[in-house]
């Protein structure tokens, strides 16, 4: 049985937990630049460069996945949100690309098959971030059809770090915190090649982010608009991340759960930040907001982003315990009318 026909199996008996988010722990720790630079030799201050930390502190970043995987989550992201070429090159450190991502992905790999049992297995998300560049829109305001990179360029780039977290051994490839949704055709479309070019499959998890609450990312798709436009990946998940918290979510996660023939997976930030950017929402505050999804079915993994811990992620844990299913949306009609084949509907 595949990964993903393991995770869709698992997924009809019990909802499944997504781990939480790096970028958090990381700062928690209060490195300096000495230790995020580690030995490697780069001209470019490295504080805040999280991704570089798999390379010069991988032991931290094997305690923060080994901290996830021990509150529960069956679902481990690979700490590589900006492991691309373009993100990194604001550091000076394009270059290192490949063993950011690889070394990220063995990490995770190691943790998860280190943990996993048959009666709660640990799959690997390979997490692919939005880059620092949008394909949409202009960033000057005085020309319109301006753009910083070209949907081709976008496209090599994940090639780029999609070969290379297949290589390190994930399960599947997250793209996450869509905030163009020209973005994520390119990340679908780098994944597509490179699963012709490496002979096997790498299915794709999906994962839009609203910019306001009206239900929009920043170009301009609502729910249910990203998912027809992505719709045709056949994504292993679709969902909802980042955005705000659990609450403010809750009525877009239901109009994309209604929409949606394939697992959904949510993961919101510990509510909003407050004046000094961090986050008050405790673990016990988010289980309760995440309990009225699960009483409304509208998930079938559920972890957290920004601001939250590994206590969040146990909270959550225990909150998915017992919790019922979510039921699929039935094929919608326009797929079959195109030819296409529906995508699995649960009985």
């Amino acid at each position: 049985m595949s990964k993903a026909d393991e995770l869709r199996a698992l997924s009809r008996t019990r909802v499944l937990v997504k781990d939480g988010a790096y970028g958090t722990a990381i700062q928690a720790l209060g490195l300096g630049e000495t230790q995020f630079r580690g030995c490697v030799a780069l001209e470019r201050e490295q504080r805040g460069n999280n991704d570089l930390l798999n390379l010069t502190q991988p032991e931290a970043i094997e305690t923060i996945c080994t901290a996830y995987a021990q509150a529960g989550a069956h679902v481990l992201a690979t700490n590589s949100f900006n492991a691309n070429a373009i993100s990194q090159a604001d550091y000076g450190a394009a270059h290192l690309v490949h063993d950011i991502n690889v070394e990220g992905a063995r990490i995770v790999r190691a943790v998860a098959d280190r943990f996993a049992t048959p009666e709660a297995p640990r799959f690997v998300a390979g997490a692919v971030g939005p880059t620092n560049k949008t394909l949409s829109l202009s960033p000057d305001v005085a020309d319109p059809g301006y753009r910083e990179v070209g949907f081709d360029e976008v496209v090599q780039v994940y090639e780029g770090q999609v070969r290379s977290l297949a290589e390190g051994g994930v399960d599947f490839i997250l793209i996450e915190t869509v905030f163009d949704t020209l973005n994520a055709k390119a990340g679908i479309m780098a994944v597509r090649n490179v699963e012709r070019e490496l002979g096997r499959d790498l299915p794709i998890m999906l994962s839009m982010t609203l910019t306001d609450l009206s239900g929009r990312n920043l170009s301009g798709h609502t729910v249910e608009a990203f998912w027809a436009s992505v719709r045709h990946a056949r994504p292993l998940t679709i969902g909802l991340n980042c955005s705000f918290g659990a609450e403010a979510l809750r009525p877009h996660l239901k109009v994309l759960s209604a929409e949606a023939d394939t697992l959904v997976m949510a993961y919101p930030n510990a509510g909003l930040p407050n004046d000094l950017g961090q986050y008050d929402e405790g673990p016990g505050e988010t289980r309760a907001q995440v309990a009225e999804w699960l009483d409304e079915g509208l998930v079938d993994v559920v972890g957290g982003c920004c601001g939250t811990t590994p206590a969040h992620i146990a909270e959550i844990a225990s909150a998915v315990a017992g919790a019922a299913p979510r039921q699929l949306a039935a094929p919608q009609d326009s797929m079959l009318l195109a030819g296409l084949e529906p995508l699995e509907v649960r009985a």
